[in-house]
């Protein structure tokens, strides 16, 4: 009876012993996560090995695991930046990114678990500032802020792709132009757009009076051409015609006395 408090604790001990390293060897990854394995002894960050995917590891007590967030993340930013005459702009941008989960062992060790601060923010500050210096406030608050959006992408992926960063896409959300400059570039385009519905309106008073001169011509024309050819005998011929007609009709007696003006027969009676 006395060995068996004696032989009880070290069983005790080992069975917390055993506990420790379970709960140190345990390793639970999330949705959308996954985990680079880093073994102190045996080379340090796994490369050439995918990542740890989600669920549940095992792993040794003395090997750490870090783990990424591997889902399309959003970065917001909103960024003053120079326009080509030099007016200071600012510019909200939303960017669509996420770690190269293929090659997540490469980024944690090029690069570490801060690369949002390190590699993309920097990239797409300095394509924002590049891209933006290329156009003029006009051109930024009309027609090529679509244009802005799509090199700004192109430009920071560039960079990025050899960096182990996936970029999905560049929104540009709103462009702020100076107060005074944004109220000058309103007014300059509304005059503008009165200018072309004032010239439409000219063009269309000019298109309509051509319309109803040729009209007018053509009617004269037509009336001309008519006159020269209706001479006397086509006249009496016509005649003839007409009362040839009217002579064959079953609802008609006719009776043909003397002759009319322009030596028409005169046609008298019905039934």
């Amino acid at each position: 009876m006395e060995r068996l408090p004696k032989i009880g604790i070290p069983i005790i001990i080992g069975v917390i012993i055993l506990v420790v390293i379970i709960a140190k060897s345990a390793v639970t990854i999330e949705s959308g996560e996954a985990g680079v394995l880093y073994k102190p002894f045996g080379g340090g960050v796994v490369t050439e090995q995918p990542p740890l995917g989600e669920g549940f590891h095992i792993v040794a007590p003395w090997n750490k695991v870090f783990i990424y967030e591997v889902r399309r993340q959003e970065l917001k930013e909103i960024m003053n930046v120079l326009s080509s005459n030099g007016l200071d702009i600012k510019l909200e941008a939303s960017v669509w990114y996420k770690p190269d989960a293929a090659n997540l062992g490469k980024l944690h060790q090029e690069i570490g678990e801060d690369y949002l601060n390190r590699i993309l923010l920097p990239t797409i500050r300095s394509a924002a500032r590049s891209v933006v210096g290329r156009y003029t406030p006009e051109q930024l608050y009309s027609s090529k802020r679509d244009a802005i959006q799509a090199e700004i992408y192109d430009e920071t992926k560039k960079i990025v792709k050899n960096q182990y960063i996936v970029l999905d896409e560049v929104l540009v959300r709103d462009v702020t132009l100076p107060a005074t400059i944004k109220q000058a570039i309103e007014r300059k385009l509304r005059q503008e757009q009165e200018s072309l519905e004032y010239e439409f309106r000219l063009i269309s008073a000019q298109k309509e009076a051509e319309r109803q001169v040729i009209e007018a011509q053509g009617k004269a024309d037509a009336n001309k051409i008519l006159s020269q050819s209706l001479n006397d005998q086509i006249l009496k011929d016509k005649g003839i015609e007409a009362t040839l007609k009217l002579s064959e009709s079953n609802n008609s007696k006719v009776i043909v006395i003397g002759s009319g003006d322009g030596g028409l027969p005169i046609i008298l009676g019905n039934n």
